[in-house]
């Protein structure tokens, strides 16, 4: 008999119920993935809290994009903090390595990843978009293999 009642509340009504709004986030407090991300089900069916939240307050998302959480925070619910972005601006504005790389200013050695000083080698298996690289550190590299071979020809 629970579920029959549950089920003849809206959904809004038991969606918000499971909303600790807070100064600045909308933390879930329902069902989360292993992540964090909040469960939210409805009509038999289970999906993202943040989705449902956010389509709650502004309609569709459009074209099914992701939705990025601008407060880092994945339980939080708040449509203030999510936006429909690409995958690929999605993974680039979090906290991964594949996200880190790209937002590297400069190479180990201090050289700047700039336009001058930086070119991207051919895609490989392991790297289907090439891997940046820096002129500066490959010139260094070059003269001291070139060294070696000038001291040692033998070799």
């Amino acid at each position: 008999m629970a579920a029959t009642l549950r089920s003849q509340r809206p959904a809004a009504d038991r969606f918000w119920a499971k909303v600790n709004k807070t100064d600045t986030c909308w933390l879930w407090t329902g069902a989360k993935t292993s992540r964090g991300y909040g469960q939210f089900t409805t009509g038999g069916r289970t999906g993202m809290a943040h989705r449902w939240a956010y389509e709650d307050r502004n309609g569709p998302i459009p074209g099914g994009l992701p939705l990025d959480h601008l407060c880092r925070t994945p339980s939080c619910v708040n449509p203030a903090h999510l936006q429909p972005v690409t995958q690929r601006v999605n993974i680039l504005r979090g906290e991964s390595v594949v996200a880190k790389n790209p937002a590297k200013t400069h190479c180990p050695k201090g050289h700047a990843y700039d336009e001058i000083n930086t070119y991207v080698t051919r895609p490989y298996p392991g790297n289907p978009s090439g891997a940046r690289q820096c002129r500066a550190c490959d010139r260094e590299r070059k003269r001291a293999t070139s060294w070696k071979r000038r001291k040692n020809p033998q070799s």
